[in-house]
């Protein structure tokens, strides 16, 4: 049986989708790139939604349809016809019900945003930036395997291999909305390759994953931004160590500090510094829009304490366990070399469900 609240609820969304993709038409909007590419987002949204309700509705009417046939139908051939396609249609109708339940609730608007992804080597010392350089060949490869773009924008070098910091730009299809889930601490158990006596250590590692802010996001004032330049170090030849290209933007109303280096040209490491500085400043408000919903859901994944220990990579038991879902698989070789996303698939699972218990469907 068709769920009439949901129907209501589609009919509105319906009717929303048109009026927007008519206010796309108008030459106003069309002139005023702000407003355009605002609607163009929410249009964009609404897409799969509204394809999944007409499929809905068509499989109502076929249902209707297969049970008029049924109840009236002399001929036993076409009743039988009729009560395969009920068999058929009522669990797909469910099913459909169960989609439109979930694409109803309000996503989070930063989800389809490219990220800024950062990892520090924690706790630890020479074992925790060698894992922190382990966690980012880990990350590359499932960009590899999901068609993203990883662009790295500033490296500080562990002593022993590894980093005690890195900053990647990552872009791709909702990016955002997929790796916000490795926010937090990342705890490893393991022999360091510092230690003589084969002794299992622990070690941490923090990551941070933040929404890029779009040009439109955030209004930056330049005169707040002091610009420092200075010459990159680390790998790069001749030309990268000697010159001034490296860029170090501090915003003086926040405090927030960002630097690039990894390009030749001093323009380059201003834009992408610039980009990574709104970026920053944006998620200043953002953070608070996190604490608040990590409040209501105990699953809650994409929180902003990102002080919060979420997962352990145990080596000695070839063990991944994170602790928020408590989720343990034992393919520790497989999940460093980028295969991560069984477990990302369980926290959007359990995710959608803490957010399906929040609202009113």
């Amino acid at each position: 049986m068709a769920d009439n609240a949901i129907l209501t609820r589609l009919d509105g969304l319906k009717n929303k989708y048109e009026e927007i993709g008519r206010q796309m038409t108008e030459p106003d909007i069309m002139s005023d790139m702000k407003r355009f590419v605002q609607l163009n987002k929410e249009y964009k949204e609404l897409q799969p939604i509204i394809e999944t309700s007409e499929k809905y509705r068509l499989a109502i009417a076929n249902l209707q349809e297969a049970k008029d046939v049924f109840a009236n139908e002399k001929d036993e051939e076409m009743k039988e016809m009729a009560r395969e396609e009920i068999a058929e249609l009522e669990p797909k109708i469910e099913q459909f019900e169960e989609e439109i339940k979930l694409l109803l609730i309000p996503k989070d608007p930063q989800d389809a945003k490219n990220a800024i992804l950062e990892i520090r080597g924690g706790a630890g010392g020479d074992e925790a930036a060698i894992f922190a350089g382990d966690l980012m060949r880990m990350y590359l490869k499932y960009f590899e395997r999901k068609g993203w773009k990883a662009e790295i924008t500033n490296t500080s070098e562990g002593t022993s291999g590894g980093y005690k910091e890195i900053v990647l730009k990552v872009t791709g299809e909702n990016v955002y909305g997929t790796l916000k889930y490795e926010s937090g601490v990342h705890r490893v158990q393991r022999v360091p390759q510092t230690e003589t006596q084969g002794r299992v250590h622990t070690s941490a590692a923090s990551v941070a994953v933040l929404p890029e802010a779009e040009e439109f996001d955030i209004e930056l004032n330049m005169n707040d931004i002091r610009k420092d330049t200075f010459c990159s170090s680390g790998p790069g030849g001749q030309s990268v160590n000697t010159t001034y290209s490296a860029i170090r933007l501090t915003h003086i109303p926040t405090g927030i500090v960002v630097q690039c280096q990894d390009q030749k040209s001093q323009l380059k490491n201003f834009d992408k510094a610039l980009e990574e500085l709104r970026t920053r400043i944006f998620n200043l408000e953002y953070a608070k829009y996190l604490d608040e919903i990590a409040s209501k859901r105990k699953t809650m994944v994409s929180t902003g304490d990102r002080s919060a220990k979420i997962r352990t990579y145990n080596y000695p038991q070839g063990r991944i366990t994170d602790h928020r879902i408590n989720y343990t698989a034992y393919n520790l070789p497989v999940f460093m070399d980028g295969d991560i996303q069984d477990l990302i698939d369980h926290l959007i699972v359990a995710e959608n469900a803490e957010r399906l218990k929040e609202s009113d469907l």
